[in-house]
């Protein structure tokens, strides 16, 4: 059989196509923030960041203001896409030796310990600076307004702070204050107010007053680093962990002040006439570049998702390119010999009819591969979520975040990823109304790794946004939640669009897989050999001769896996679209 396997007629959303300006995200609250902004004049910038308040507040349980964030995007005019970099560095006391010194052979998965210094506001504020055209008050309307009075809490929220409701009642009282009723969790659909983040809000609009555009932008800047004195005072009292032991958090204000978000140039491959951009090493944006480079020869037939043997030679791609994720990335390393042709030839030639049960990663240009600790763990019945975290009662978090896409009538285009600060990832800073991050959770406790935990690196982190140009001129932009699966379930979206000719629409749709052969970006860092969670609407025979192969299957139900959203720009005809996820139903696109 030969060819790619059609789109089906019926989509769950119309593709949103238009002239003026268009936004997709994981909340429809963000996505109209967004587009509210393209409505007043804004460009995709300001609409991106105006979206991205409003997802600390839509969708707590998956980011939050303390939390860190990686973009990737094309300003109109520009000779090549840029990478926003929003993730914090690990604080200067946060070493291996005081690590080991506390007790602990990996960086817990909750509490203030885990923490690198906070990214993702800074971040956004260095966009809206640069690239946006809009004052500090008019992007945070949306955001404002939802911080005084709530939005209704997604059961996936409830569900998360159900869970986590003792850890806040016994060890986190602050958490508890803003996150409990009388001790109980809240139902889906509550409005919960956050007072204390509003006032952090108004206070960094009052500071932008001062002076011109940028001048008040700078000026909100250094308010934000003044407000997270709270936080590091507030960690540095001993509190509960997920380890089940309490530790003093190591973060403090110099680290605060050393920080500043900017920009990278983004890593790129060629694929089938396209440029796939994405952000370096310390991120796992190079797995979608390397899986990418080994299936670019491959007969159509053997990269198609919905065939067997395209399932099966897109999963093993992916566990070769997660392999080298885990012995090779980090921050600073060189990626060049890990995109080689050559090499990545040599990865493809592993590839075979059956499922590999070895962890394998290369020897790039004889760079000897880490070796992490392969501890084994059977899936568990979370690991089919729908792109939600996976929490435990100690506010462990498997990991999980938002996303958001902009385009606008002038050709900019934008896609972010905000993660950390979760609700549940340390106690709720009581001046702040929010909580600090846990990325460190991704370095090791290991000299040897090129992901160890060092003052001043920044974590490994998964969010991974992507880019797609044609000719120099970006096409699309597209990312999704999902912790170690976030480029996974890009890789099958983007197959569908650029090799079998789906829209982005009719790729979000079509039923996806993704492997858990890979060793776990989150505490406890657990490593399975076969294990692939796929959707049930890959059909009864694609599944079949996924399990005769070897791979250790997972049915997820219909519509389970990934919460993808994209935006792009139609150069035949001058037009831009939209696509956003049926599944959470919770992810909408808006544009005209």
């Amino acid at each position: 059989m030969s060819g790619f396997t059609p789109p089906p007629a019926f989509t769950t959303r119309p593709q949103l196509v238009g002239t003026f300006g268009a936004a997709a995200s994981t909340h429809w609250a963000a996505t109209a923030a967004a587009q509210a902004v393209l409505e007043r004049g804004g460009n995709a910038f300001d609409a991106a960041v105006a979206g991205g308040f409003v997802l600390h507040l839509a969708e707590p349980h998956l980011n939050g203001p303390g939390g860190d964030l990686v973009g990737i995007f094309h300003a109109a005019g520009a000779d090549a896409p840029q990478v926003l970099m929003g993730q914090g560095p690990a604080p200067a006391g946060a070493t291996i030796a005081h690590f080991r010194a506390e007790g602990l052979d990996l960086v817990p998965g909750a509490g203030g310990l885990a923490a690198a210094v906070p990214g993702a506001v800074d971040a956004w504020l260095v966009l809206l600076r640069d690239h946006g055209t809009l004052g500090l008050a008019e992007v945070l309307d949306a955001a404002r307004h939802h911080a005084r009075v709530g939005i209704p809490l997604l059961p996936a929220a409830a569900a998360t702070i159900a869970k986590v409701a003792g850890l806040f009642r016994d060890h986190w009282p602050s958490s508890a204050q803003l996150w409990l009723d009388d001790g109980a969790p809240p139902p889906v659909g509550a409005l919960i107010p956050h007072p204390a983040y509003a006032d952090v809000l108004d206070r960094l609009v009052a500071a932008s007053a001062a002076g011109d555009r940028r001048t008040g932008i700078e000026a909100a800047r250094a308010a934000w680093r003044g407000e997270l004195a709270a936080a590091t005072a507030f960690l540095a009292q001993p509190h509960r962990h997920s380890t089940g032991t309490d530790h003093a958090a190591v973060i403090d204000d110099a680290d605060i002040a050393a920080f500043e978000a900017g920009y990278e140039a983004a890593a790129t491959i060629e694929f089938r006439g396209h440029t796939v951009a994405k952000a370096g090493a310390w991120t796992q944006g190079p797995v979608l570049l390397q899986a990418l480079g080994m299936l670019d020869p491959l007969d159509d037939d053997l990269i198609d998702p919905s065939r067997a043997a395209g399932a099966h030679t897109i999963v093993e791609a992916l566990k070769l390119a997660l392999a080298d994720r885990d012995a090779h990335l980090g921050d600073g390393v060189d990626l060049a010999p890990l995109l080689d042709g050559d090499y990545l030839a040599d990865r493809r030639a592993l590839i075979g009819a059956e499922a590999s049960r070895q962890w394998r990663p290369g020897a790039p240009e004889g760079r000897a591969p880490f070796t992490p600790p392969l501890r084994r763990t059977a899936p568990t019945a979370d690991a089919a979520g729908t792109g939600e975290p996976t929490v435990d009662r100690t506010g462990a978090t498997r990991g999980d975040t938002c996303h958001i896409d902009v385009v606008d009538r002038w050709g900019n285009i934008v896609a972010v990823t905000p993660s950390g600060g979760w609700l549940q990832s340390s106690p709720v800073v009581p001046a702040l109304g929010f909580c600090l991050g846990t990325r460190l959770q991704m370095t090791w406790l290991d000299e040897a790794a090129p992901s160890a935990l060092r003052p001043g690196a920044r974590p490994r982190t998964t969010l991974s946004p992507t880019l797609v140009l044609r000719g120099g001129e970006p096409l699309l932009a597209l990312g999704t939640p999902g912790g170690d699966q976030q480029d996974q379930w890009q890789l099958p979206m983007l197959l569908r669009m650029l090799v079998g000719g789906y829209t982005a629409q009719q790729a979000i749709d079509a039923p996806t897989f993704h492997t858990i052969a890979l060793i776990d970006s989150f505490w406890p860092r657990t490593w399975d050999p076969t294990g692939v969670v796929a959707e049930d609407r890959l059909g009864d025979e694609v599944l079949d001769e996924l399990a005769r192969r070897g791979h250790d299957l997972t049915r997820a139900g219909d519509w389970a896996l990934g919460r993808l959203s994209a935006v792009g720009l139609d150069r035949t005809d001058g037009t831009l679209w939209a696509a956003a996820n049926p599944r959470g139903m919770s992810g909408y696109a808006s544009g005209r």
